[in-house]
């Protein structure tokens, strides 16, 4: 197997990297003080494995932060239908995508921390591990990680692969080092066209077409807690804003309040981050909404008219009480938006801010196929609010519509496991 090719500035990061890896230690202690890493976990992050390494042959999956890590699950459940002698790891490098992991992967997989770039905290991970392949998602290209991995023989997959025109611009300054970087993969499976079309000129080697964003199966939630909230809200219609970053909350809740002054509608904020929950309590409390929290078991009540769904692990239970899902980070300019598929699986009408750039095609395709609607700004997403909950048969046609897209992706899955099991270890 081919080494990746060495360049001066390949050379002269794996210096700086291995320069600054004593310093690793503290700032990792202090992104844990700020709550931006496990506090108990952080030995991880340096390559120090918790758990012993399973005997026999296994396969490493990563996806860096909650979205990517989670696109990887129904990858996870082929792999493990495939092949049930392979043992699977998968890392993550977020807390809230640990937390969210070891709720929803399957019994006898391993969560561990990735480690960070340095050349001792790699070889550490590789070393005790010795993963047989490796799949990475969306646009991990991490020098020391690829080039170490490389060396040790591991097969390598980058698998719904996304590049943005900005990263692509920056890694055509070092044309050598990209496409030194970019062989290291066996196979390349691209989100989109787009990206397609940026890593081939890069000096990629680009297969078919795969969005692991598109394909999984719908989340699940309680019925027992879902009839309790649909309790809860009597017969008021819901609107959830769902995966919401600062600059949505607001604007998403006075749409509401302007699309349906006298109807009186319940808002669930679910916030993409929890931990914001005391700010956008504050935000929302300052704007004159009375507000509930269900991380501190406070009721619905009849003068409730925000929810504040600040939990992990229960977006499928907010889905499914919904009537209408406002996907949240699209009217913020810098979020980029989020993956609607998961609404569009439990048949939601979707609505997206202009700013949906991270999921583009899979607005468009759902746009045509009446199963989404864009909304320019406060005002749009009003009337578009206030149109769905008047007239319900129009939200439960776009919610079939979604429904029946998202059904479609399944086999893109499928061609993904065939293009890797001659990747995967024996």
């Amino acid at each position: 197997m081919s080494r990746i090719a060495p360049t001066l500035p390949l050379g002269l990061y794996r210096l700086a990297t291995g320069l600054l890896e004593p310093l690793a230690p503290g700032v990792l202690k202090r992104r844990a003080e700020r709550g931006k890493e496990d506090p108990s976990r952080l030995a991880e992050r340096l390559g120090r494995a918790t758990p012993p390494r399973p005997p026999g042959p296994l396969a490493w999956l990563h996806g860096v932060s909650v979205g990517e890590s989670l696109s990887l699950l129904p990858l996870v459940t082929a792999l493990r239908a495939r092949r049930p002698d392979l043992n699977l790891l998968v890392t993550s490098g977020t807390a809230t995508s640990a937390k969210l992991l070891a709720e929803r992967l399957p019994a006898g997989v391993i969560h561990q921390f990735a480690p960070v770039d340095t050349p001792g905290a790699v070889a550490r991970f590789l070393d005790h591990w010795r993963p047989g392949a490796g799949v990475l998602v969306e646009s991990e290209l991490w020098p020391n990680l690829l080039r170490a991995s490389r060396a040790r023989g591991v097969r390598l997959a980058l698998l719904s692969a996304r590049i943005t025109e900005a990263s692509a611009r920056r890694w055509a300054r070092w044309p050598g080092s990209a496409r030194s970087l970019l062989s290291a993969f066996d196979l390349i499976m691209p989100q989109d066209s787009a990206t397609a079309q940026r890593l081939a000129a890069l000096g990629g080697r680009v297969g078919d077409a795969l969005n692991l964003k598109l394909v999984g199966a719908p989340l699940s939630w309680d019925e027992a807690a879902l009839a309790h909230l649909a309790a809860a809200a009597a017969g008021r219609k819901v609107v959830l804003a769902a995966s919401t970053h600062p600059g949505d909350e607001l604007l998403i809740a006075q749409a509401v309040r302007k699309a349906a002054p006298d109807a009186s509608p319940l808002l669930v904020i679910a916030p993409r981050h929890p931990a914001r929950a005391d700010e956008i309590g504050r935000e929302m409390a300052g704007g004159g909404w009375t507000i509930a929290r269900r991380s501190l078991g406070q009721s619905i009540g009849p003068e409730t008219d925000t929810y504040l769904a600040d939990t992990l692990g229960e977006l499928g239970l907010f889905y499914a009480l919904a009537d209408v899902v406002v996907m949240g980070g699209a009217f913020p300019p810098s979020v980029g938006g989020h993956n609607p598929l998961e609404a569009a699986r439990i048949g939601k009408a979707v609505l997206t801010g202009p700013e949906a750039y991270n999921a583009a095609e899979i607005y468009e395709d759902l746009i045509r196929e009446g199963a989404a609607l864009e909304a320019g700004d406060g005002d749009v997403l009003a009337r578009h609010i206030r149109g769905l909950l008047t007239y319900p048969h129009v939200a439960r046609r776009m919610g079939e519509a979604a429904l029946a897209y998202a059904e479609r992706q399944g086999a893109a899955l499928d061609r993904a496991v065939a293009r890797l099991e001659p990747l995967l270890p024996a």
